[in-house]
């Protein structure tokens, strides 16, 4: 590890360099960026009904 840190030591504490030509993006923006989405639409309510038909079947 020593080794690994002794390669790096003359940038390891320097400041995260800022953008020059645009302001940061807001967290909140960037992070939705990231945020799930339903590639499948509809996907979610078949797996429902499939479950709720299964549910049926065995509480016969």
């Amino acid at each position: 590890m020593d080794k690994e840190l002794s390669t790096y030591k003359d940038i390891i504490d320097l400041p995260h360099p800022e953008p020059k030509n645009h302001p940061r993006m807001p967290m909140e923006n960037r992070a939705a960026q990231f945020a799930p989405f339903a590639a499948l639409t509809g996907f979610g309510d078949q797996i429902e009904e499939t479950e709720k038909a299964s549910e049926k079947e065995r509480s016969r």
